[in-house]
């Protein structure tokens, strides 16, 4: 067998290898039932549920706990998955800098209890330069614990 062949299956081989390595550590985008399932059976693998906070008729969002000056690293809110199941939320670092534009959320972690606890929030605002644009943002918790 030529070198050359030798080189090429051993290329392929660590390609499948990173892959099938990657694959499994994927999360997967679900419902607040289908994570309150996950967590009853006790897989603690992160999951993205995407959803629009709560708000009121004048365009508010409701049920929203953040105050610095008590503690800067607690952040509640909830958040209404695609199902229209609304769950409390808590992210255990500042509130994210745009959150109040959000059209759209995607929180990343696991359900605890009786919330969602999120260690990283994926925001998709309108688009301060094009009209019709959604503009996304990441901020990710510095001490969340799952």
């Amino acid at each position: 067998m030529k070198l050359s062949h030798i080189f090429g299956i051993v290329v392929i081989a660590l390609a499948i290898g990173i892959i099938v390595a990657t694959a499994g550590d994927a999360s997967s985008y679900v419902t607040f039932k289908q994570a309150t399932e996950l967590a009853k059976d006790g897989d603690d693998k992160m999951i993205h549920v995407v959803g629009k906070v709560q708000k009121d008729a004048q365009g508010r969002i409701t049920d929203m706990l953040y105050d610095p000056a008590i503690d800067p690293n607690h952040f509640e809110f909830t958040l209404i998955d695609n199902d229209q199941r609304a769950q409390k939320v808590v992210y255990n670092s500042p509130k994210p800098q745009d959150f109040d534009r959000s059209e759209q959320i995607v929180v990343i972690g696991a359900m605890q209890g009786d919330h969602f606890q999120c260690n990283k929030i994926l925001l998709k605002c309108p688009s301060k330069y094009q009209d019709g644009k959604l503009e996304t943002t990441e901020h990710e918790a510095k001490t969340a614990q799952l």
